[in-house]
């Protein structure tokens, strides 16, 4: 599939508005339920992207080659990609779905941050951070990052994350395409709160 460049037709903030809209439904199908649009991933969790436009037509939610491509450029989190002749997406990570998204282990900072909302901070001191509906936990190396994604929850709480002492315990760390810091579960023994 070859991509333009998408046209500024409208407003600068309706066009952020669709791009913001069209960038949740592909987290939804790519990510978490591709049947909704009756779409199909393979175990790597890539689709074909006529596939994936075809699904999204059928469905009243069509989206053009254009569009498309406008909402993976513009995603300043890099959360999708294309296949490098991009004739597949995928999310680069946050699955709920189950895929295999062919990570290599990586040696990670020695410190990396979560950021959360004080709401869930009894739980994550009592439990560790665990990777829920997700394949795994997410870690940033940036504390702005951290606290970015924190803050979309409420208030922030921001953690630190010993992942020196994580990996000579041999805990395994992965880094997505996007440079979001994967694991698997971060025990409380390796948390250290930093906004106290």
């Amino acid at each position: 599939m070859t991509f333009e460049q998408p046209t500024k037709d409208t407003p600068v903030g309706e066009q952020s508005t669709t791009v913001t809209r069209r960038s949740k439904l592909l987290s939804l199908v790519l990510r978490h339920s591709p049947q909704t649009i009756g779409l199909e991933l393979d175990e790597a969790g890539w689709a074909h992207t006529d596939e994936l436009l075809a699904c999204l037509a059928r469905s009243g939610k069509a989206m053009s080659p254009v569009q498309l491509q406008a909402v993976v450029a513009s995603c300043a989190k890099q959360r999708f990609a294309f296949s490098e002749d991009g004739k597949r997406i995928r999310a680069n990570q946050g699955h709920s779905v189950t895929i295999e998204l062919q990570l290599v282990p990586s040696t990670p900072p020695d410190a990396l941050y979560h950021g959360t909302a004080t709401r869930f901070l009894d739980a994550i001191l009592a439990q560790g951070l665990q990777r829920q509906k997700r394949h795994h936990v997410h870690l940033s190396a940036s504390i702005e990052t951290a606290g970015a994604v924190g803050r979309r929850h409420g208030k922030l709480a921001l953690l630190r994350v010993d992942a020196a002492g994580m990996v000579a315990n041999g805990h395994v760390f992965y880094c997505s395409d996007n440079g979001v810091w994967l694991t698997d579960a971060v025990p409380v023994t390796y948390l250290q709160r930093l906004d106290e």
